[in-house]
């Protein structure tokens, strides 16, 4: 096997029995496409065995850590812990990207998009843990690099979106609640670029950009958290 795979092995604390497991887990559809004598299949069925493994350990660990936990509370803190955003930061600290068989087009591709690949393929590998080593062993994975960092959730309040949290604190010290507004689009109907600022009254505190006006105003909403240095 690689010497970076190895590497990985030794980073997670796994050590595989099936080594062309761990190899699939970082096989994108869009490499077998081009290359369809590759031995191993795509990592999709690994994710989706992988997606219901991460739900079920961090429920559990919520559920018997938090013993007077509203539900929707937990909902909350296990979506700031298994969203795309937190798995693909995860996925750099292991540094997964270098493992990816990719397509010649998507080793190209946006910061987003790698990103998405790079959430899909460590749920695919705790599917290959859980596989390969067990319940017992895809556990100890997701304890020591998804749940350490539920301190971080409820440090940064990640658990609360960034417009909701804006909002809740403008309200509270400026008695004030934002308001949002297009400044800009462009592009095709079907890959628009929408830039949408974050006003207080007539300040405008943050501005934003996305692929549509929800994202644009969530990144708005994160600015305008730091921008105002109410946290």
């Amino acid at each position: 096997m690689d010497k970076n795979f190895k590497l990985l092995q030794k980073k997670i604390k796994v050590s595989f029995k099936n080594a062309d497991l761990l190899r699939q887990a970082m096989v994108h559809r869009s490499y077998i496409n081009e290359n369809p004598t590759f031995p191993l299949e795509h990592n999709e069925r690994l994710e989706f065995l992988g997606d219901a493994v991460l739900e079920l350990v961090v429920t559990d660990y919520l559920y018997r850590t938090f013993s007077t936990a509203a539900e929707g509370e937990m909902t909350n803190w296990r979506a700031s812990l298994v969203n795309s955003k937190m798995l693909a930061e995860v996925a750099h600290e292991l540094e997964v990207e270098p493992l990816l068989y990719l397509s010649r087009g998507e080793s190209k591709g946006s910061t987003k998009a790698r990103n998405y690949i790079l959430t899909n393929s460590l749920e695919a590998l705790i599917g290959a843990i859980y596989l390969d080593r067990g319940y017992g062993a895809a556990e100890k994975f997701i304890s020591a690099f998804i749940l350490t960092k539920l301190p971080m959730v409820f440090e940064k309040r990640l658990d609360v979106d960034p417009k909701s949290r804006f909002q809740e604190l403008a309200q509270e010290k400026m008695k004030i609640t934002p308001r949002y507004q297009v400044l800009h689009e462009e592009g095709p109907d079907h890959a628009k670029i929408f830039q949408i600022g974050i006003f207080l009254g007539d300040k405008l505190v943050a501005q934003g950009q996305g692929s549509s006006k929800q994202e644009a105003q969530e990144q708005a909403a994160t600015r305008a958290l730091e921008a105002s240095g109410w946290e």
